[in-house]
This record gives structure tokens, sequence and C-alpha cells, in this order.
């Protein structure tokens, strides 16, 4: 059992026994290949979390009706990408093994392999859908195979041909959008197509993972590599709408870097689209 967390993701304090979701915070950000400042991601979400409200008028439901219990943040080492990963599927494999869905926070996008690990250990089935502005596909990242830039292609190495389905991507170097077509679904710039993977799946266990910078910047600046041509707020809300409908197993939201948008805008952002999430799949 988990104690809770001092301070709470809005709406997000229900014990944990008799949670159905369980979120926490997993700040690393020491791969990261451009601006670093995702460590500090969750705690800025959960303090600003406090300017929603619990009820999202764009699903007509409330947090404070489901029961979702906020675990806080790990404690994770500096200077051990292997270890932090453990110490993510170890936390993840808790929250499986009683019958409860994990939510994670980044963080760099390199967290999603801790948790996918751990996951695809329960279902062996497993489906990711992806939506990001960066292919994630590289085999190293100057000579590192722990990246935030190789962590997709570090999943389908656990996952296997055609069980990644990637949206919005519209970076990444040649050989990784090949690599991408050859092996995963994607579709570049956009989320079209969402409809029928969607549709695909039904029934089938799927991880999502959202890196954040799948919004335009002109949205979203406070990350750590921003991509012109992303996808309009909307647009990704009603997408996480429709992946609610599906066997979700566990999901992550990634790459908000609060201190490079003072404004405090894309920290609202964040927060408005995890509250969404965690209502879409609740």
């Amino acid at each position: 059992m988990l104690n809770k967390n001092i301070e709470a993701f809005i709406g997000c304090d229900k014990d944990y026994d008799e949670a159905d979701i369980v979120i926490f915070g997993a700040p690393f950000d020491s791969t990261t290949s451009y601006r670093p400042g995702t460590r500090f991601a969750s705690k800025v979400m959960r303090s600003e979390s406090f300017g929603l409200e619990t009820y999202s008028p764009y699903q007509d439901k409330d947090l404070c009706d489901y029961n979702i219990f906020d675990a806080g943040d790990l404690e994770l080492p500096f200077g051990n990408t292997e270890r932090v990963l453990n110490e993510i599927s170890q936390m993840t494999k808790t929250i499986l093994e009683d019958a409860k869905i994990p939510v994670m926070i980044g963080g760099e996008h390199l967290v999603t392999l801790g948790a996918v690990r751990e996951v695809f250990q329960k279902y062996p089935d497993l489906h990711i859908i992806h939506f990001d502005a960066h292919t994630d596909l590289r085999e190293d990242y100057l000579g590192e195979k722990l990246s935030h830039a190789t962590v997709i292609r570090q999943c389908w190495d656990m996952v296997g041909d055609n069980k990644i389905f990637q949206f919005g991507i519209r970076s990444g170097e040649k050989y990784e959008f090949e690599f991408a077509r050859e092996h995963n679904f994607i579709n570049k710039f956009n989320l079209n197509g969402l409809d029928e993977v969607i549709k695909k799946l039904s029934g089938k266990p799927v991880y999502f993972t959202l890196d954040l910078d799948v919004l335009d910047p002109s949205i979203f600046p406070g990350t750590g590599t921003p991509e012109a041509g992303g996808v309009s707020f909307i647009e990704l809300l009603q997408a996480i709408i429709k992946i609610g409908g599906l066997n979700i197993v566990g999901a992550d939201v990634n790459e908000l870097s609060p201190v490079y948008d003072q404004s405090g805008a894309s920290t609202a952002v964040a927060c408005k689209i995890l509250r969404e999430l965690l209502l879409s799949i609740s």
C-alpha cells in the first residue's frame, strides 16, 4: 500500500486501496538532448493544478467522482539511467499488481521505457499509441542507447512490429521515418487516422504515451525541444477523449519544461490535458 502525497494533483486524493488509477511523477531529464528542465514538471503541475476545477465541461465528468490516487514523485538518482528506469518499473509493477492503472507524469520521454517494460510483462500483447513531434526511433544518440531520442525504438524491441501507432510526428532522421513505415504505423504532422486505429485496437491492451511537444509551440512553448507545426489543444483534447474508449492499461504525459514558459500557460495546458486524460480513462 502507498501513502498519500502531501500535495496531490487536484481531485486525485482518494485512498490507495480504493483507487482505480494511480498517478506518480518521474522527475528525470538526464538524457535530454537539447534543453533540460522536465524534472520540475510533476511538482509544478501539482501546484498549478489548483487553478483548474475538478469538473470537465468537455466530458461532463468530475475528478472527485472517481477513485484516483496521487503517489507523489519518485526519488530518482542522478547519473544512473538504468537504475532510474528500474525504479519506475518497480513503481509500475506495484500499481499493476494491485489491479490499478498507472499514469506517470514525466520527466523526459525516456521514463516511458521504465513503465512499458513492466506493463509489457503483464500484457504481452501490448500495443502503444504514441503522440509526439519526434520519431524517437534512433538506435542510439551520441552512442547511448538509453535516451529520450531512442525510447520508442527501445519499446519496439519489446512489442515488435505493427504494435506501435505514432501520430503528430514531424521531426527525426530519415532512417527513423523509413523504420517507422516498415515496422510501425506512422501518421506525420497530425492526428488523422486515429479513428481507424481505435477500431483496430478495440479490446486489446493499450499503453498511451503523450509527449506534449506534439502541440504547436505557439500553444505550448514550455518544452525542451519545440517543433513548429504541431496540433492544437482542441485536436489533442478530442483525441484523448476518443482514446478513453480503449482498454488503456497504462499512460504517461511527458516533456513539460515549465522554466521555458514563464507565463505559466504551458503548465496550465499540461494540467488540463492530464485532467482530461484521467477522466477519459476512468
